[in-house]
């Protein structure tokens, strides 16, 4: 077993941190050759009841009340729950047991809420200056959470210009973030037109029809389901030539729903729980549909993957910039009422110039290489001499 490790601090609150955790394993695993250990740990899942309470009510306004979501996005930033001495003192005990199975050589966080209670665990065991801490900020823009700002952090990996700028805003010294791009996992990347093809085949799909993919999230719900049930509607008083890809992530209810709802689909419909092929579903996608969160929002851009954006509801703050800037630059059309995405997409369908002008869009907004350019950074805080050689 290596001596070398790593350990990433992340929570399944959405499936954003999760993604971007998976593509720093991944890039870490190719950059040090399989040689160091890696730990991932759903810190709020994991650590104290509370915090695991927390996490599971961002996910049941996310799914089920969207439009509340800027009311708990206040309640955390002014109660300042990622510097809670009561959570501190509660969950020592789990740092601390993390800790005598393995010491790593570098933390990383990928979640607002962690490098806290962290940076207070380090201290607690007089490891500050021994093992460095930094922050993965997956919020491609300002107005995100104050939580990323945290004086214990050594190094900060962010989107953009607009994201290092709020982090000054926030005390944090500029010296200490790089611009680095969202960290996408490696798997996604444009497909060929005869890629698409296969992989339309392989997912039971007519491997010509323009492809619309609905994405409820990993939590399942949204303003999804509703602009899915707005699109069979409308579709069946409009001839659209086109085929679906329903994902309803983990929420099994609404799974079966949009299996019998497919059903009265004037157009083929692939219904789909939760899954670990996103990368497969974008790239053999024409369009994607949903809700314009940080890493889906770069996953599908990676894909040269155009965006209709769910603004049915105010965006979370933390997610409002990426749609003013996206639908500013073309990468993304926002939709304002379900209603409207039967219009949208005979647009995209009939107007081959509107479509691909979304197409180059949407490129220009692909990081690729990010992870693989953080990766290689954060194996320079364990052994600058051995890493970087791939």
């Amino acid at each position: 077993m290596s001596s070398q490790s790593v350990l990433i601090l992340t929570s399944n609150t959405g499936g954003g941190h999760r993604s971007a955790a998976n593509a720093l394993e991944n890039s870490l695993t190719i950059q040090s050759a399989g040689e160091l250990l890696i730990k991932m740990t759903q810190v709020l899942e994991e650590s104290h009841l509370f915090s695991r309470k927390a996490a599971d009510l961002y996910n049941f306004l996310l799914r089920d009340h969207q439009n509340l979501m800027k009311y708990y996005f206040w309640l955390i930033n002014n109660v300042r729950l990622h510097e809670s001495k009561f959570l501190f003192k509660s969950a020592l005990g789990y740092g601390v047991k993390l800790f005598d199975k393995m010491v790593p050589n570098v933390i990383v966080s990928v979640h607002p809420m962690t490098q806290h209670f962290f940076a207070h665990v380090l201290r607690k065991l007089n490891l500050q200056d021994r093992i460095p801490l930094l922050t993965v900020v997956t919020d491609p823009y300002r107005g995100f959470w104050k939580g990323w700002a945290c004086d214990d952090v050594s190094q900060y990996y962010v989107a953009s210009s607009s994201a290092r700028q709020q982090l000054i805003e926030f005390g944090v010294p500029d010296y200490k973030i790089q611009i680095s791009g969202m960290p996408v996992h490696s798997s996604f990347q444009p497909a060929t037109p005869l890629e698409k093809r296969i992989l339309r085949h392989e997912l039971e799909l007519s491997p010509e029809k323009f492809t619309v993919f609905l994405n409820a999230g990993w939590v399942g719900g949204g303003n999804i389901p509703g602009i899915y049930e707005s699109l069979i509607q409308g579709g069946q008083n409009s001839e659209l030539p086109i085929q679906v890809i329903f994902l309803a992530g983990c929420n099994e209810a609404l799974k079966y729903q949009a299996e019998q709802m497919a059903q009265s689909a004037p157009f083929d419909v692939r219904v789909l729980g939760s899954t670990d092929k996103m990368p497969t579903l974008m790239r053999a996608s024409d369009v994607l549909v949903s809700k314009l969160g940080g890493l889906t929002s770069f996953e599908a851009l990676s894909c040269r993957l155009p965006i209709i954006a769910d603004g049915t509801t105010l965006p979370m703050p933390q997610e409002l910039d990426t749609v003013r800037e996206l639908t500013r630059t073309g990468a993304a059309i926002e939709l304002g009422h379900p209603d409207q995405i039967v219009s949208v997409i005979q647009s995209l369908v009939s107007s081959p110039n509107r479509y691909h002008s979304l197409l180059s869009a949407a490129d220009s907004h692909g990081t690729p290489g990010a992870s693989d350019r953080i990766a290689r950074d954060v194996l320079r805080y364990i052994e600058p001499s051995s890493w970087g050689r791939n």
